[in-house]
């Protein structure tokens, strides 16, 4: 079963950093400083992290 949920992507960031090193992470959490509800998903398909929040249609 799958779940579509509609979501507009802030920024992209590639999964291959450095260690210890998170910018998707980091950048999630000042736009939730900032009063957006932002989170971090993964894309499989381009292999690469997606800070998103959910679309208000």
């Amino acid at each position: 079963m799958t779940a579509a949920i509609s979501a507009k992507v802030l920024e992209r960031f590639p999964a291959g950093s450095p260690r210890g090193s998170w910018p998707a992470e980091e950048y999630a959490a000042r736009r939730r400083a900032e009063g957006e509800a932002a989170t971090v998903v993964m894309d499989l398909e381009s292999d690469a992290f997606l800070v998103v929040v959910a679309d208000e249609d």
